[in-house]
């Protein structure tokens, strides 16, 4: 992520410290209530975390997430009171890199049970197209809670090393994921084991039929090539045999060159390109106008950083039931 979207660290440790007075001022028996309470006090940074807090832990968790629906997550910056709810948090649930204002809040937030999920799969890196060779063969980088204290840092370099964070939107990653999550619940609240490990079979189930249903659906296509807003495609190209040609690259808000935008009409042109994806969240200008010039259809393809009334689905797998969808027709398969 650029610099630009970084809470200055002054104004960020003032926020740490007045939610750390905050959470001071909970009573004892505000706590007590907390600890005794029925279900587990889980906190999301956003979206694909909540999804997965809310799947696996069912009835037994009560799930924050610190990301508003519509607000795009790159951009969070977290109030006093948010700050607050982290260090209430029993288990915290994140993906560093993504949020840098999270992650440097969950360093000071001391609480014990924190789940990095670039931890649990292996991060790989993309740019503007999926085209890139992976053989650099680096770890995740993420050590679980070892690399809490390099959190803030570690997330820019991984940024701007062109790590890329998008694992959610690979179903095979995603479960990947969920399984720790799972294991995680399980550790945290082992009182209630084994609904965490039957809700976790039951969404790997549901993970495992959208992976054969990207399989199936994208195959036989009359073209592997779309474009879109940014380059948060790059597992879900992978994993399907695709191309992602990314207007910006992993940062949504970073300005393509003319070169860059000459580069997509050839490409366009030469791969039968139909549509210039844009999503939900961040600006559609840029993708609109190379359209427009190049002739082209535009569609919504979402990264599910949020679910708000504009998505095409109430959850994770009816939006990437979606996406598969728009995929389907902007590649022309039969």
């Amino acid at each position: 992520m650029n610099a630009r979207r970084l809470i200055p660290t002054a104004t960020l440790a003032g926020a740490v410290t007045l939610g750390l007075v905050a959470l001071s001022a909970c009573s004892p028996s505000d706590a007590a209530d907390k600890k005794s309470g029925d279900r587990l006090a889980v906190t999301a940074s956003f979206y694909p975390m909540q999804f997965l807090a809310e799947r696996i832990g069912g009835d037994h968790v009560s799930v924050t997430t610190l990301t508003k629906p519509g607000v795009e997550p790159h951009d969070l910056e977290l109030a006093p009171r948010q700050v607050a709810q982290l260090g209430e948090a029993d288990v915290i649930l994140y993906l560093k890199g993504v949020q840098p204002a999270v992650d440097e809040a969950i360093t000071q937030s001391g609480v014990k049970n924190t789940v990095d999920a670039t931890s649990l799969t292996t991060l790989e890196k993309h740019g503007t197209e999926v085209g890139h060779s992976h053989d650099d063969g680096h770890e995740d980088g993420h050590a679980g809670e070892e690399g809490h204290e390099e959190g803030h840092s570690a997330g820019e370099e991984d940024a701007l090393a062109g790590k890329d964070p998008h694992i959610w939107l690979d179903p095979v990653k995603y479960a990947e994921v969920a399984k720790g999550v799972g294991a995680s619940l399980e550790k945290a609240d082992p009182d209630n084991s084994a609904a965490y490990r039957k809700n976790t079979d039951a969404l790997l189930k549901e993970l495992g039929g959208l992976d054969t249903a990207f399989k199936q659906g994208l195959t036989g296509t009359a073209t592997k090539t779309f474009i879109t807003t940014h380059a948060a495609f790059g597992y879900l190209a992978e994993r399907y045999g695709l191309t992602q040609e990314a207007i910006a690259g992993i940062d949504p808000e970073s300005e393509p060159s003319p070169a860059r935008v000459k580069e997509l009409r050839t490409i366009a042109e030469h791969d039968k390109v139909s549509t210039v994806f844009f999503e939900t969240l961040a600006s559609d200008k840029t993708a609109k106008t190379l359209a427009a010039d190049s002739g082209l259809k535009t569609g919504v393809l979402d990264p599910l950083e949020g679910i708000t009334d504009k998505s095409k689905g109430d959850d994770y797998i009816e939006v990437m039931q979606s996406n598969l969808a728009a995929l389907r027709t902007a590649l022309g398969a039969k």
